[in-house]
C-alpha cells in the first residue's frame, strides 16, 4: 500500500483500526510567530523575500494538532516518532527523543530539532546540515532534491529514522506529509505507507516531488540495465 492523499489527517486516521500502522513518524506544524514571516519566538524576520512568503502561508493554512489529533494518531499507530514533540509534552506520556542536529549557528534558527520516540531507546543524535531555500530560487522547481517547503527536512534524515527505528514490512504513517521527504525515503527503502497533507499547494508539490523521485530512480535503473 502506498497512499498518498489531500485530506484531513484526523479524518483518514478514523477510517483505519487500532494499531494498522507499524510506525507513525509525523512533522505536525508547531512554527512559533511564522505568520508574519517570521522564526520562533525570538520574531526574526527571514531575509529571503521567497521563503518569508511560505512561512506566511504556511502559518495561515495549518492546523495546530490537538487532543483529537494525538488520540487518533496513539490509536492506529504502535510506535511513534513526533516531530516538534516538545512544543506538545502534555500529549505525550514520556520522554524518549531523538535530536537532529542542523549544523547551524546564525542564531536565526534552533541548532537542532527534538522528535519524541516511543521505543524507549537511548537518545539518538542525527548530524546533517540544514538546507533552506537555496540561493537564487524564485519559484519551485520540481526536482526531488528541491527545497519546495519552509519546514521541509532532509530525505537523508527519513532514511537514518528507518534503518534504526523500522523494521522490514512496517506500514507507515506520516499525517503531515510537507515536501514528501519521507515518503521519498519509503520508496528508497520499499516501505509502504500512507500520508496525509491538508494544504492543497504543498500536496500538489509534493505529489511532483514524488514524480520527479520515482523517474529519477527508473532512469537510473534503465541506465544501470543497459550496462550490464
Amino acid at each position: 500500500m502506498k497512499k498518498f492523499e489531500n485530506r484531513d489527517c484526523i479524518e483518514g486516521m478514523k477510517e483505519y483500526p487500532d494499531n494498522h500502522f507499524d510506525l507513525a513518524i509525523v512533522d505536525p506544524p508547531y512554527s512559533v510567530g511564522a505568520s508574519n514571516g517570521s522564526f520562533g519566538r525570538g520574531g526574526k524576520k527571514a531575509k529571503n523575500s521567497f521563503y518569508r512568503k511560505e512561512l506566511e502561508h504556511y502559518s495561515n493554512h495549518d492546523k495546530t494538532p490537538n487532543e483529537k489529533y494525538f488520540t487518533e494518531l496513539f490509536r492506529v499507530s504502535k510506535q511513534q516518532i513526533i516531530w516538534g514533540a516538545n512544543y506538545y509534552p502534555q500529549y505525550l506520556y514520556h520522554s524518549g527523543w531523538i535530536v537532529w542536529d542542523k549544523k547551524k549557528a546564525d542564531g536565526l534558527l534552533s541548532q537542532a530539532e527534538l522528535a519524541f520516540q516511543s521505543f524507549d531507546k537511548v537518545v539518538r543524535i542525527f548530524v546533517h546540515e540544514w538546507e533552506g531555500f537555496r540561493k537564487g530560487v524564485a519559484s519551485f522547481e520540481h526536482t526531488a532534491s528541491r527545497t519546495i517547503h519552509p519546514n521541509q527536512k532532509p530525505i537523508a534524515l527519513y532514511v537514518w529514522i528507518l534503518n534504526n527505528y523500522a523494521k522490514k514490512g512496517d506500514l507507515i504513517l506520516d499525517t503531515h506529509v510537507g515536501s514528501a521527504s519521507s515518503l521519498i525515503a519509503c520508496e528508497k527503502m520499499d516501505f509502504n505507507y500512507v500520508g496525509y497533507e491538508l494544504d492543497k499547494k504543498y500536496y500538489g508539490l509534493a505529489v511532483q516531488r514524488l514524480i520527479d523521485f520515482n523517474q529519477q530512480t527508473n532512469l537510473f535503473k534503465t541506465e544501470q540495465a543497459e550496462k550490464r
